[in-house]
């Protein structure tokens, strides 16, 4: 089970009339690695087809999947079914060999929505955030820290962040939501 510090309670961080950063609560999180011949028998037990094409996403019940490149995918799953989901990828490992490691703690996920979302992760992130398509993601960074990037529609963006950057990035967001307000 995640263990949240003080410093890391859901809940909203920053607000203005055009803008809304709220840390999420936790989820069961997992990093898989895998040859693309095994995906078929890896999808069986995930229970999700896992995507293909690096920046597809996949869902199905409490599980969401995104390819981060050709043999990584990063997994979301509600942290009652993360249990399930090792144990089910467990079981095949003879016939589909693979590494799927727990990654629960070490991120934390901020969403980030209203009609100045996308300028505000321009703030930090080097990317074009117009060409990540809805429904899409990425691994890129937000002012030197590695993030997640998921983009979940029009105006609505998540970030998964270590940890260990999160203050950093968590600042850097509250502080853009105000000069964004103040516009």
């Amino acid at each position: 089970m995640t263990a949240l510090t003080p410093a890391f309670i859901p809940g909203p961080l920053a607000k203005s009339s055009a803008l809304v950063v709220s840390l999420l609560a936790p989820t069961g999180r997992f990093s898989l690695r895998a040859h693309a011949a095994v995906l078929p028998a890896l999808s069986r037990a995930i229970g999700v087809d896992l995507p293909s094409r690096i920046g597809a996403r996949a869902s199905a019940g409490t599980i969401e999947v995104l390819c981060l490149s050709p043999d990584e995918w990063q997994i979301l799953v509600a942290e009652t079914d993360a249990l399930r989901l090792s144990k089910g990828c467990a079981s095949i490992y003879a016939e589909a060999p693979h590494s799927l490691t727990e990654i629960s703690d070490r991120e934390i996920t901020v969403r980030i929505e209203g009609p100045k979302a996308a300028d505000l992760l321009t703030l930090g992130c080097p990317r074009d955030i117009g060409r990540l398509g809805e429904g899409e993601g990425c691994r890129t960074l937000m002012d030197g820290a590695t993030v997640v990037l998921w983009r979940d529609g029009k105006d609505s963006f998540r970030l998964d962040i270590w940890r260990s950057f999160a203050p950093h990035v968590v600042a850097l967001l509250e502080t853009g939501c105000a000069e964004l307000a103040a516009e």
